[in-house]
C-alpha cells in the first residue's frame, strides 16, 4: 500500500500536500526524491548528441520555447498572477495547460507564490529573494523544498473556484508527460512519411521538450535571481528589482522588472516604446481579434512618478 501511495504521489500532488501538512517542515527542507526528475532533465541534454540535428528539430525547439514562454509570461504571470487583462474560460484553460507543459507546476501554485513574492519582495518572508538568501537559492533552490511545494489557496481564492484549474494544479506532471508522448508520435510520423525532414520521435522529444524546457527554466528563473541583483533602477521601489535588457529579450519582456514592481498590474512591462516587450505585443494582437480584452496598462502619471 505504501509503495502504491508513493507511486501515485508523483502524479497526484494532493497526496504529497497532505503528507507535508501533517508534519512540521523546516523551511529549507528539500525533498531530494522529487529533485531527481529535475536533475535528470538537465542530464538528458546529453541526448542531443545521440539524436542528431535537423532543421525540423530546430524549428520545433524555437516554436515550443516561444509558445511556452508566452504561456508563462502572458498567462501564468500577467493574467493568473496579476489579472492585467480578461479572457474567456476556454482561453484561460488552454493557456493553463500550455503553461503546465513548461513543467513549472500548475497555475494556482505559480500565481499564489508570485503574489506572495510581491507582498514580501526582498524581505525575509520572500521565498526567493537573492538579497536575503543566496543567488542559487533564489534561482533554483526554493521551489525544491517541501514547504514551497504546497499551494497556498488563500492567495488565489478567485482562481480556485475553477475546477479545471484545480485539476491541472493537482495533476500538473501529467501535462508534460502527454506533451512528450505527442512530440514522440509526431516525430515518428514525420520521420516515416517525410524522410527528407530527417527527424524522429526521440529527436523531437530531445530538442522540443528537453532542451527547450531547460532553457525556458533558467530564463524565467533569472527573473527571480538576476533581475533583483543586476540592471538599472528607474523607480524607487521597496525591493531590489532592476530593469535588464538582456533578460527582457530572453523572457519576452519580463526583464523590465523594476517597471513591473513599480506597477504590477500593467499588461505592458516595457513602459516606453524602446523597451521591447514581446509578451505585450502578442497580448495586444490577441485583444484585436477578441481573444482577450480589458488590457490594463500604466498611465503616464504613474509611469512618471516615484523615479529614482
Amino acid at each position: 500500500m505504501k509503495l502504491l501511495n508513493f507511486f501515485f504521489s508523483w502524479f497526484d500532488n494532493r497526496i504529497k500536500e497532505r503528507e507535508y501538512q501533517s508534519k512540521k517542515i523546516n523551511t529549507q527542507d528539500i525533498d531530494w526524491l522529487r529533485v531527481i526528475p529535475y536533475i535528470g532533465l538537465h542530464i538528458a541534454i546529453i541526448s542531443l548528441f545521440f539524436v542528431g540535428y535537423s532543421h525540423t528539430a530546430l524549428i520545433v525547439f524555437i516554436i515550443l520555447y516561444a509558445l511556452r514562454m508566452f504561456a508563462i509570461t502572458g498567462f501564468y504571470h500577467r493574467y493568473f498572477s496579476h489579472k492585467s487583462f480578461r479572457t474567456s474560460r476556454p482561453m484561460q484553460f488552454i493557456f493553463a495547460v500550455l503553461g503546465a507543459s513548461a513543467v513549472q507546476r500548475g497555475p494556482l501554485w505559480w500565481a499564489a507564490h508570485h503574489r506572495k513574492h510581491h507582498v514580501h519582495s526582498d524581505t525575509e518572508h520572500d521565498h526567493h529573494s537573492p538579497m536575503t538568501k543566496s543567488f542559487f537559492w533564489s534561482h533554483t533552490g526554493w521551489f525544491l523544498t517541501k514547504e514551497n511545494f504546497l499551494t497556498e489557496i488563500k492567495w488565489v481564492k478567485e482562481l480556485a473556484r475553477f475546477p479545471e484549474l484545480k485539476l491541472i494544479d493537482r495533476f500538473d506532471l501529467i501535462v508534460p508527460i502527454i506533451f512528450c508522448v505527442g512530440l514522440f508520435i509526431m516525430g515518428e510520423l514525420l520521420g516515416n512519411f517525410y524522410p527528407e525532414l530527417a527527424t524522429s520521435g526521440w529527436q523531437l522529444v530531445s530538442w522540443g521538450f528537453v532542451l527547450s524546457t531547460v532553457i525556458l527554466y533558467h530564463s524565467t528563473f533569472l527573473i527571480n535571481s538576476a533581475s533583483h541583483l543586476w540592471g538599472k533602477r528607474r523607480y524607487k521601489t521597496k525591493d531590489g528589482s532592476k530593469n535588464n535588457f538582456i533578460l527582457a529579450l530572453l523572457t519576452f519582456g519580463e526583464g523590465w522588472h523594476n517597471n513591473h514592481h513599480h506597477y504590477p498590474g500593467s499588461a505592458r512591462q516595457g513602459f516606453y516604446w524602446w523597451e521591447i516587450d514581446i509578451t505585450y505585443y502578442i497580448l495586444k494582437l490577441m485583444s484585436y481579434i477578441g481573444l482577450i480584452w480589458d488590457l490594463r496598462t500604466v498611465s503616464p502619471t504613474v509611469r512618471e512618478s516615484n523615479k529614482a
